[in-house]
């Protein structure tokens, strides 16, 4: 894996500048730098001018350990019965233990500990109708673990195996179980060194970090700027003038079955969330990185331009080819997020 010549990166990104310049963004009172701007390709660069090398790590495949094995372990762990339980359940390589706390609002969050006997622990959020079984949390833990770290990953109110009721919004709630999750660890005299989020998570851990400030380094992995993006798309044209007749919007699957149902106060909880003025109050001295595939159809790259316009102390990685799952790019991610994690 090798760095683009910081040169080639404005060719590159033209035709997102062109289009944030038709929708009305400044995006021309932003400049890219060598200093907080990565772009990773497999393709070596003929010229002698790079960025800067902070990602020349030795890479490791992360993506290929079994994760038949992680979660037959994981579902033979008892359930634990009451808040702030553990059930360890342990194996060579592997220590894995069932965590189950409560939020504040008394629901049950259940999560997996990778122990591996650290003081500091990461701690993974995933995103938008996923759960802590998401390929990327399950790959980012293992790959944590196996550099010293104790990883934490966990699924939010309503989804996977904790409590509550599955939310189309929720995201500032999905920040406060955040804060449930960390009170836990800090009262068990843990140190959290890092938090990281996939695309929807990827707003939680900006949004927890710009609310209570005791977090100094936050990763952003394809997270929305513009929380009304992705809306019509789901919902369908005049959503607002619907939800609002209804009460609710059923999305459906093409057979017809209902996946799930957008309350307007759901629906509302979203378009109300402004990621602009969240990002305005993260703290100066909070490291943050966003990671971002070049070819995410789903979030498209130029919003993580924006999240770098205007986070102070921010640098930007873009994986060249990378989709909004990283799907083929685990290990370009690993690597990107490993060094974030482990520079001093």
């Amino acid at each position: 894996m090798t760095s683009t010549p910081f040169s080639q990166v404005s060719a590159l990104f033209q035709p997102l500048l062109v289009k944030a310049q038709k929708n009305g963004t400044l995006i021309h009172n932003y400049h890219l730098s060598p200093s907080n701007f990565f772009l990773t390709t497999k393709n070596r660069c003929p010229t002698d001018f790079r960025l800067k090398q902070v990602l020349r790590v030795k890479q490791v495949s992360y993506c290929n350990r079994s994760e038949k094995i992680e979660t037959k372990m994981a579902t033979a762990i008892t359930a634990a019965g009451d808040a702030n339980s553990t059930s360890p359940e342990q194996n060579p390589g592997i220590r894995l233990q069932k965590i189950v706390l409560r939020n504040n609002h008394g629901e049950k969050l259940v999560g997996l500990l990778h122990e591996t006997g650290s003081k500091e622990i990461v701690i993974l959020c995933h995103g938008f109708q996923s759960t802590k079984e998401s390929n990327t949390m399950v790959n980012l833990a293992s790959a944590l673990e196996k550099e010293g770290i104790t990883a934490f990953r966990f699924d939010f109110a309503g989804n996977g195996e904790s409590e509550g009721t599955f939310q189309y919004g929720n995201y500032r709630r999905e920040a406060d179980d955040l804060h449930s999750v960390i009170q836990h660890f800090t009262k068990s005299n843990r140190v959290t060194r890092a938090i990281l989020g996939h695309s929807k998570g990827g707003n939680v851990v900006l949004l927890y970090a710009s609310k209570y400030h005791d977090i100094h380094r936050v990763i952003n992995v394809s997270g929305r700027y513009n929380t009304e993006g992705g809306v019509e798309e789901r919902l369908g044209k005049g959503y607002l003038q619907k939800v609002k007749k209804d009460g609710f919007i059923d999305v459906k699957a093409k057979t017809g079955e209902v996946l799930y149902r957008v309350t307007e106060e759901s629906l509302m909880d979203r378009l109300n969330t402004n990621m602009h003025e969240a990002c305005l109050r993260i703290d100066k001295d909070s490291r943050v990185l966003t990671v971002h595939g070049s070819d995410d159809s789903i979030v498209g790259v130029e919003e993580a331009l924006e999240f770098a316009k205007i986070i102070p102390n921010h640098k930007l990685h873009v994986i060249d080819g990378a989709n909004h799952g990283f799907s083929k790019h685990q290990d370009e991610l690993i690597s990107v997020v490993l060094s974030f994690i482990k520079d001093e």
